[in-house]
């Protein structure tokens, strides 16, 4: 009689953990879609573009104590193929971000139906391929055919450091054959296309992110650009 008590408890409770993961999992994937859906209608990602997408991730199990808590240890979010404009919405200057990913820690919220919430850290990377930033500097610069922008070779004299990363555009400008050098600066919230030999050629973006996280560092690596993104006390929505 004592065996299948035993037996019966212990069925019980496998049940019962069974059912707590599965609502676990159930409020969790709620949780994000909905962080997905105000996401999208604050900061634009995926808006206007077939291919755009926005997605996140609550990290941690079980999610229920987290929320209990108003209180998430780790979220990620990750967005692509939307396109921002430049700060002065110059003709033709829409550039597409290939990805933008933000992993965000120790997040708060002051209540169940808050739209905002804080971030004690959020570390990211934007990234940008060579073949949409070669399309907006053809349009962006004008005065001939496609320009082609890329990494600037090794050992080129290219002024790249930690907050910017040296490129190369060749083509034809203004009826000549070029190959100028040319720089991606990143600063505050801000990127900096820089093309001092050719006209004004100073071209800036501004990517739409929660409050406080700014550009720390740029790269230029084979396959795109590279931007690396930091905050602290984050307000993400409001």
């Amino acid at each position: 009689m004592k065996r299948r008590w035993v037996k019966v408890l212990t069925i019980t409770l496998v049940i019962l953990a069974g059912l707590f993961v599965a609502v676990d999992r159930i409020a969790v994937h709620y949780a994000e879609k909905e962080a997905v859906a105000l996401a999208t209608e604050k900061y634009g990602y995926g808006a206007g573009s077939t291919n755009g997408f926005t997605e996140l991730s609550i990290h941690g199990f079980p999610f229920l104590t987290q929320a209990a808590d108003l209180s998430l240890d780790h979220v990620t979010l990750s967005a692509g193929n939307f396109s921002v404009n430049t700060t002065v919405n110059a003709q033709g200057d829409h550039l597409n971000i290939r990805s933008l990913s933000l992993d965000m820690y120790d997040l708060t919220a002051p209540s169940f139906t808050a739209r905002s919430a804080g971030a004690n850290l959020v570390n990211g990377r934007v990234t940008i391929g060579y073949e949409d930033l070669s399309g907006v500097v053809s349009r962006l610069l004008g005065k001939g055919g496609a320009l082609t922008v890329a990494p600037a070779p090794a050992g080129s004299g290219g002024t790249g450091g930690s907050q910017s990363a040296p490129l190369r555009i060749t083509g034809t400008w203004d009826g000549r054959k070029i190959d100028t050098p040319a720089t991606m600066a990143v600063a505050a919230d801000e990127f900096q296309l820089r093309v001092p030999e050719l006209g004004a050629g100073t071209y800036t973006w501004r990517v739409p992110m929660p409050r406080n996280i700014d550009f720390t560092a740029a790269r230029s690596n084979p396959d795109g650009l590279e931007l690396e993104l930091t905050g602290h006390q984050v307000v993400l929505g409001g």
